[in-house]
Protein backbone atom coordinates (compact mmCIF):
# COMPACT_ATOMS: atom_id res chain seq x y z
CA UNK A 1 0.00 0.00 0.00
CA UNK A 2 1.32 3.27 -1.19
CA UNK A 3 1.70 5.98 1.90
CA UNK A 4 -0.74 8.18 -0.02
CA UNK A 5 -3.37 5.03 0.22
CA UNK A 6 -2.28 4.69 3.69
CA UNK A 7 -5.82 5.33 6.15
CA UNK A 8 -4.75 8.85 8.57
CA UNK A 9 -3.23 8.14 11.66
CA UNK A 10 -6.52 9.19 14.36
CA UNK A 11 -5.57 11.27 16.37
CA UNK A 12 -5.28 10.46 20.63
CA UNK A 13 -6.27 11.80 23.66
CA UNK A 14 -5.88 10.50 26.77
CA UNK A 15 -7.67 10.95 30.12
CA UNK A 16 -6.31 10.50 33.85
CA UNK A 17 -2.36 10.82 34.17
CA UNK A 18 -1.95 8.78 37.04
CA UNK A 19 1.03 5.56 36.94
CA UNK A 20 -1.00 3.67 33.86
CA UNK A 21 -2.09 6.47 32.09
CA UNK A 22 0.93 8.93 31.49
CA UNK A 23 2.97 5.39 30.90
CA UNK A 24 0.04 4.94 28.54
CA UNK A 25 0.52 8.65 26.83
CA UNK A 26 3.87 8.23 27.06
CA UNK A 27 4.11 5.32 24.73
CA UNK A 28 1.46 6.74 22.39
CA UNK A 29 4.11 9.42 21.81
CA UNK A 30 6.93 7.23 21.51
CA UNK A 31 5.39 5.79 18.35
CA UNK A 32 4.76 8.93 17.28
CA UNK A 33 1.05 9.83 18.05
CA UNK A 34 0.48 13.32 18.83
CA UNK A 35 -1.26 13.03 22.08
CA UNK A 36 -3.58 14.84 23.66
CA UNK A 37 -4.29 14.82 27.51
CA UNK A 38 -6.32 15.55 30.33
CA UNK A 39 -5.91 15.00 34.29
CA UNK A 40 -7.24 16.67 37.07
CA UNK A 41 -4.10 18.23 38.11
CA UNK A 42 -3.23 20.42 35.24
CA UNK A 43 0.60 20.82 36.44
CA UNK A 44 0.72 16.92 35.26
CA UNK A 45 -0.89 18.04 32.42
CA UNK A 46 1.67 20.51 31.56
CA UNK A 47 4.44 18.54 32.59
CA UNK A 48 3.49 16.15 29.57
CA UNK A 49 2.69 18.93 27.37
CA UNK A 50 6.27 20.10 27.85
CA UNK A 51 7.64 16.82 26.44
CA UNK A 52 5.77 17.54 23.57
CA UNK A 53 1.87 16.31 23.68
CA UNK A 54 -1.05 18.85 24.22
CA UNK A 55 -2.64 19.78 27.62
CA UNK A 56 -6.28 20.42 27.23
CA UNK A 57 -8.44 22.53 30.34
CA UNK A 58 -11.36 20.06 30.16
CA UNK A 59 -11.95 16.52 28.81
CA UNK A 60 -14.75 17.92 26.99
CA UNK A 61 -12.32 20.03 24.64
CA UNK A 62 -10.20 17.36 24.63
CA UNK A 63 -13.16 14.94 23.39
CA UNK A 64 -13.90 17.70 20.46
CA UNK A 65 -10.10 17.26 19.28
CA UNK A 66 -9.62 13.16 18.87
CA UNK A 67 -10.95 10.58 17.15
CA UNK A 68 -9.87 8.16 19.62
CA UNK A 69 -10.19 9.07 23.69
CA UNK A 70 -8.69 6.71 26.37
CA UNK A 71 -9.87 6.92 29.22
CA UNK A 72 -7.25 5.62 32.07
CA UNK A 73 -9.36 6.43 35.44
CA UNK A 74 -9.69 4.65 39.07
CA UNK A 75 -13.87 3.70 38.52
CA UNK A 76 -16.74 3.96 37.40
CA UNK A 77 -18.20 6.98 38.94
CA UNK A 78 -15.05 8.93 37.66
CA UNK A 79 -16.15 7.35 33.93
CA UNK A 80 -19.05 8.66 34.29
CA UNK A 81 -17.57 12.27 35.03
CA UNK A 82 -15.18 12.02 32.53
CA UNK A 83 -18.08 11.43 29.85
CA UNK A 84 -21.07 13.07 30.68
CA UNK A 85 -20.17 15.40 34.04
CA UNK A 86 -19.98 19.57 33.32
CA UNK A 87 -17.89 19.92 30.22
CA UNK A 88 -18.16 16.27 29.73
CA UNK A 89 -15.95 14.04 26.57
CA UNK A 90 -19.80 12.48 25.47
CA UNK A 91 -21.39 15.04 23.54
CA UNK A 92 -17.76 16.66 22.04
CA UNK A 93 -16.54 13.37 20.86
CA UNK A 94 -17.71 13.60 17.08
CA UNK A 95 -20.38 10.74 15.46
CA UNK A 96 -17.34 7.77 14.42
CA UNK A 97 -15.26 8.93 17.37
CA UNK A 98 -14.03 5.78 19.98
CA UNK A 99 -13.99 6.09 23.84
CA UNK A 100 -11.47 3.10 24.83
CA UNK A 101 -12.71 2.37 28.88
CA UNK A 102 -9.47 0.93 30.23
CA UNK A 103 -10.67 1.23 33.80
CA UNK A 104 -12.16 -1.86 36.35
CA UNK A 105 -15.62 -1.51 36.32
CA UNK A 106 -18.56 -3.72 36.97
CA UNK A 107 -19.23 -5.56 33.45
CA UNK A 108 -22.98 -5.23 33.26
CA UNK A 109 -22.48 -1.17 33.86
CA UNK A 110 -20.12 -1.20 31.11
CA UNK A 111 -21.80 -2.94 28.19
CA UNK A 112 -24.74 -0.55 28.99
CA UNK A 113 -22.13 2.46 28.60
CA UNK A 114 -21.71 0.76 24.67
CA UNK A 115 -25.63 1.49 24.75
CA UNK A 116 -25.35 4.94 25.78
CA UNK A 117 -22.88 6.20 24.10
CA UNK A 118 -24.35 4.73 20.75
CA UNK A 119 -26.89 7.13 21.16
CA UNK A 120 -25.02 9.92 20.62
CA UNK A 121 -23.01 8.20 17.61
CA UNK A 122 -19.74 7.35 19.48
CA UNK A 123 -18.17 3.84 19.06
CA UNK A 124 -17.30 2.31 22.85
CA UNK A 125 -14.49 -0.17 23.49
CA UNK A 126 -14.91 -1.77 26.70
CA UNK A 127 -10.64 -2.37 27.12
CA UNK A 128 -9.40 -2.93 31.12
CA UNK A 129 -5.70 -3.13 30.79
CA UNK A 130 -3.26 -5.54 33.26
CA UNK A 131 0.76 -5.35 33.16
CA UNK A 132 1.57 -2.01 35.92
CA UNK A 133 3.51 1.46 35.42
CA UNK A 134 6.36 -0.06 34.11
CA UNK A 135 4.90 -2.00 30.96
CA UNK A 136 2.59 0.76 30.39
CA UNK A 137 4.96 3.38 29.85
CA UNK A 138 6.73 0.68 27.12
CA UNK A 139 4.17 0.06 25.09
CA UNK A 140 3.62 -3.46 26.78
CA UNK A 141 0.39 -3.87 28.30
CA UNK A 142 -2.44 -6.65 28.11
CA UNK A 143 -5.44 -5.82 26.78
CA UNK A 144 -8.79 -7.63 27.67
CA UNK A 145 -11.25 -5.62 24.79
CA UNK A 146 -14.58 -6.32 23.30
CA UNK A 147 -16.86 -3.90 21.17
CA UNK A 148 -17.71 -3.81 17.67
CA UNK A 149 -15.63 -4.22 14.33
CA UNK A 150 -16.15 -0.69 13.98
CA UNK A 151 -14.84 0.17 17.03
CA UNK A 152 -11.57 -1.80 16.45
CA UNK A 153 -10.78 -0.63 12.56
CA UNK A 154 -10.45 3.11 14.10
CA UNK A 155 -8.69 2.55 17.29
CA UNK A 156 -6.65 -1.03 16.68
CA UNK A 157 -3.44 0.87 15.54
CA UNK A 158 -3.83 3.10 19.00
CA UNK A 159 -3.98 -0.38 21.20
CA UNK A 160 -0.98 -1.98 19.36
CA UNK A 161 0.92 0.95 20.16
CA UNK A 162 0.17 0.90 24.15
CA UNK A 163 0.34 -3.01 24.38
CA UNK A 164 2.46 -6.45 23.92
CA UNK A 165 -1.00 -7.90 23.55
CA UNK A 166 -4.53 -7.36 22.54
CA UNK A 167 -6.94 -9.92 23.18
CA UNK A 168 -10.39 -9.51 21.48
CA UNK A 169 -12.99 -11.22 23.49
CA UNK A 170 -16.08 -10.63 21.85
CA UNK A 171 -18.29 -7.77 19.84
CA UNK A 172 -20.27 -6.70 22.73
CA UNK A 173 -19.26 -4.43 25.37
CA UNK A 174 -18.52 -6.06 29.00
CA UNK A 175 -16.72 -9.46 27.87
CA UNK A 176 -13.70 -7.71 28.33
CA UNK A 177 -14.35 -6.01 31.97
CA UNK A 178 -15.53 -10.28 32.89
CA UNK A 179 -12.03 -11.00 32.19
CA UNK A 180 -11.12 -8.02 34.16
CA UNK A 181 -12.84 -9.18 36.98
CA UNK A 182 -11.11 -12.86 36.72
CA UNK A 183 -7.77 -11.15 36.74
CA UNK A 184 -8.37 -8.90 39.44
CA UNK A 185 -9.12 -12.29 42.09
CA UNK A 186 -6.42 -13.66 40.93
CA UNK A 187 -4.31 -10.64 41.26
CA UNK A 188 -5.98 -9.50 44.85
CA UNK A 189 -5.22 -13.04 46.27
CA UNK A 190 -1.93 -13.42 45.35
CA UNK A 191 -1.10 -10.22 46.92
CA UNK A 192 -2.74 -11.18 50.29
CA UNK A 193 -1.11 -14.55 49.97
CA UNK A 194 2.41 -13.20 49.65
CA UNK A 195 1.61 -11.03 52.38
CA UNK A 196 0.78 -13.79 54.50
CA UNK A 197 3.68 -15.74 53.74
CA UNK A 198 6.21 -13.40 53.49
CA UNK A 199 4.58 -12.04 57.70
CA UNK A 200 5.13 -15.63 58.85
CA UNK A 201 8.90 -16.34 57.33
CA UNK A 202 9.95 -12.60 59.01
CA UNK A 203 8.13 -13.79 62.47
CA UNK A 204 9.08 -16.67 62.11
CA UNK A 205 12.61 -15.16 62.53
CA UNK A 206 13.83 -15.98 58.67
CA UNK A 207 15.60 -12.66 57.57
CA UNK A 208 13.37 -11.37 54.66
CA UNK A 209 15.99 -11.01 52.14
CA UNK A 210 16.62 -14.87 52.33
CA UNK A 211 13.15 -15.50 52.30
CA UNK A 212 12.42 -13.08 49.12
CA UNK A 213 15.07 -15.04 47.47
CA UNK A 214 14.39 -18.54 48.29
CA UNK A 215 10.43 -18.51 47.44
CA UNK A 216 11.55 -16.66 44.01
CA UNK A 217 13.20 -19.78 43.08
CA UNK A 218 10.98 -22.15 44.21
CA UNK A 219 7.59 -23.66 42.76
CA UNK A 220 5.56 -20.88 45.87
CA UNK A 221 6.72 -17.99 43.97
CA UNK A 222 4.35 -15.52 42.09
CA UNK A 223 4.35 -12.69 40.22
CA UNK A 224 3.17 -10.49 42.69
CA UNK A 225 4.76 -12.28 45.41
CA UNK A 226 7.62 -11.59 43.04
CA UNK A 227 6.65 -7.64 42.83
CA UNK A 228 5.10 -6.72 45.80
CA UNK A 229 7.63 -8.04 48.18
CA UNK A 230 9.96 -6.07 47.09
CA UNK A 231 8.45 -3.13 47.98
CA UNK A 232 8.35 -4.71 51.16
CA UNK A 233 11.91 -5.49 51.22
CA UNK A 234 12.46 -1.93 50.66
CA UNK A 235 10.14 -0.63 53.21
CA UNK A 236 8.65 1.48 50.27
CA UNK A 237 4.88 1.58 50.53
CA UNK A 238 4.64 4.52 47.65
CA UNK A 239 1.51 3.76 45.84
CA UNK A 240 1.82 2.39 42.43
CA UNK A 241 -1.95 0.11 43.33
CA UNK A 242 -2.86 1.20 46.33
CA UNK A 243 -4.72 -0.80 48.89
CA UNK A 244 -8.14 0.94 47.93
CA UNK A 245 -7.56 -0.13 44.36
CA UNK A 246 -8.36 -3.59 45.76
CA UNK A 247 -10.83 -3.07 48.25
CA UNK A 248 -12.21 -1.59 45.40
CA UNK A 249 -11.62 -4.03 42.54
CA UNK A 250 -12.41 -7.27 44.67
CA UNK A 251 -15.62 -5.83 46.54
CA UNK A 252 -16.34 -5.84 41.92
CA UNK A 253 -15.14 -9.55 41.67
CA UNK A 254 -17.77 -10.47 44.48
CA UNK A 255 -20.57 -8.13 43.07
CA UNK A 256 -20.28 -10.74 40.36
CA UNK A 257 -20.86 -13.62 41.40
CA UNK A 258 -23.83 -12.55 43.65
CA UNK A 259 -25.95 -13.15 41.15
CA UNK A 260 -24.62 -16.78 39.71
CA UNK A 261 -25.01 -17.97 43.42
CA UNK A 262 -20.95 -18.63 42.94
CA UNK A 263 -19.04 -19.13 46.34
CA UNK A 264 -15.96 -17.08 46.63
CA UNK A 265 -14.38 -18.01 49.77
CA UNK A 266 -10.60 -17.19 48.53
CA UNK A 267 -11.94 -13.65 46.77
CA UNK A 268 -13.72 -12.85 50.36
CA UNK A 269 -11.22 -13.82 52.97
CA UNK A 270 -8.33 -11.19 50.56
CA UNK A 271 -11.03 -8.11 50.49
CA UNK A 272 -11.31 -8.56 54.28
CA UNK A 273 -7.52 -8.34 54.59
CA UNK A 274 -7.46 -4.88 52.13
CA UNK A 275 -10.56 -3.51 53.92
CA UNK A 276 -8.84 -3.98 57.53
CA UNK A 277 -5.63 -1.98 55.73
CA UNK A 278 -7.90 0.32 54.81
CA UNK A 279 -9.81 1.11 57.69
CA UNK A 280 -6.34 1.21 59.69
CA UNK A 281 -5.26 4.40 57.39
CA UNK A 282 -3.65 2.25 54.76
CA UNK A 283 -5.75 2.97 51.73
CA UNK A 284 -3.82 5.36 50.08
CA UNK A 285 -0.09 3.01 50.36
CA UNK A 286 1.02 0.58 47.81
CA UNK A 287 -1.12 -2.58 47.84
CA UNK A 288 1.56 -4.48 49.46
CA UNK A 289 1.03 -2.64 52.81
CA UNK A 290 -2.05 -5.04 53.20
CA UNK A 291 1.53 -6.67 54.99
CA UNK A 292 0.74 -4.37 58.13
CA UNK A 293 -2.50 -5.63 58.72
CA UNK A 294 -0.07 -8.84 60.27
CA UNK A 295 0.60 -7.94 64.50
CA UNK A 296 4.25 -8.41 65.67
CA UNK A 297 6.22 -8.65 62.34
CA UNK A 298 9.28 -6.80 62.42
CA UNK A 299 9.42 -5.48 58.40
CA UNK A 300 12.31 -3.90 56.72
CA UNK A 301 12.59 -0.66 56.88
CA UNK A 302 13.07 2.04 54.01
CA UNK A 303 17.01 2.56 53.01
CA UNK A 304 18.43 6.24 53.85
CA UNK A 305 19.57 7.63 51.37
Amino acid sequence: MSDQNKPARPRVGVVGLGAMGLGMARSLRAAGYDVGVHDLRPETAADFAREGGTAFGTCGELAAAVDVLVGVVVNAAQVETVLFGAEGAADRLRPGAVFVMCSTVDPGWSAALEGRLAERGVLYLDAPISGGAARAAAGELTMMTSGSTEAYALADPVLEAMSSTVYRLGEHAGLGSKVKIVNQLLAGVHIAAAAEAMALGIKAGVPAEALYEVITHSAGNSWMFENRMAHVLDGDYTPLSAVDIFVKDLGLVLDAARPERFPLPLAATAHQMFLQASASGLGAEDDSAVIKIFPGVDLPKPVEA
